[in-house]
């Protein structure tokens, strides 16, 4: 008899033992969400059913996956680790975490001129916008976006959090935008609070649209290299300006229609 209760004790601190996660790991990836440590791991950090799910359908490849009983049989197939949801929290970014968690590799892509619409961003800086523009060019369709190199990092946590999915069908890209717009094949256009109303506008199907900073809007080294500025038509209303991840929706409406 106490042999048997010895065992199952045993078998019991076995099965906490493989449902935690080592000190390292959990310093790894809470490490991912500071830019330089995602660099020097290339990893980056997914989570959500949701966009685990856009990920395993895609042509990423990620290293670990870690997901709560809850999920384990869904994820089984793909070498899923099963933690608690106390770990499963130690690791997260979320304030409320989604019972699942990856860390994914870094793909490095090269920049160059692209075929049909290309999206500029010059100096976006907030994780929410980034993450929104993102998902509506998946939207919309268009499948590049050029960064300058001030711009947020598209595999902050909030960014990869807020596009749901889409950072896996669109390509980011991140480059000096003057010698990026110098080599441009295509018109570039920009938006900008004194350019011609956007409801007048006729667009091909190549070219380059602006976005610029929250705040400052685009570099004046940048609009020197614009062929048209362009502004969203104003109504009635006071607003000085809108955010940048609206105006992006606003425009990329009026090209596709």
């Amino acid at each position: 008899m106490y042999k048997t209760k010895l065992n199952i004790y045993n078998k019991f601190l076995l099965l906490i033992f493989n449902l935690m996660i080592n000190k390292n790991t959990i310093k790894l990836i809470k490490s991912l969400s500071f830019k330089k440590y995602r660099e020097k791991y290339n990893l980056f950090l997914v989570e959500g059913e949701k966009c685990i799910d856009e990920l395993l359908s895609s042509s990423y490849e990620f290293k670990s996956l870690y997901c709560t009983k809850k999920l384990i049989k869904k994820y089984a197939n793909y070498n899923a680790t099963e933690v608690t949801e106390n770990d499963l929290s130690k690791i997260s970014t979320l304030s409320k975490p989604n019972n699942i968690l990856a860390t994914v590799y870094i793909k490095q892509k090269k920049v160059k001129n692209f075929d049909g619409i290309t999206l500029v961003l010059d100096g976006v800086n907030n994780p929410g916008n980034l993450g929104t523009i993102i998902r509506t060019c998946d939207w919309f369709g268009v499948k590049n976006i050029v960064c300058s190199q001030n711009s947020v990092d598209v595999f902050n946590s909030k960014v990869v959090q807020s596009t749901m999915g889409s950072i896996f069908r669109v390509n980011i890209f991140y480059t000096d935008l003057i010698k990026y717009l110098n080599n441009a094949t295509t018109p570039i256009y920009a938006a900008s609070l004194d350019g011609l109303n956007l409801s007048d506008q006729e667009f091909s199907s190549n070219l380059h649209l602006i976005m610029g900073n929250e705040s400052n809007g685009i570099s004046n080294e940048v609009l020197k290299l614009v062929d048209k500025k362009i502004c969203i038509d104003k109504k009635n209303g006071k607003a000085e300006s809108l955010n940048v991840s609206v105006c992006t929706s606003i425009f990329l409406y009026k090209i596709f229609s």
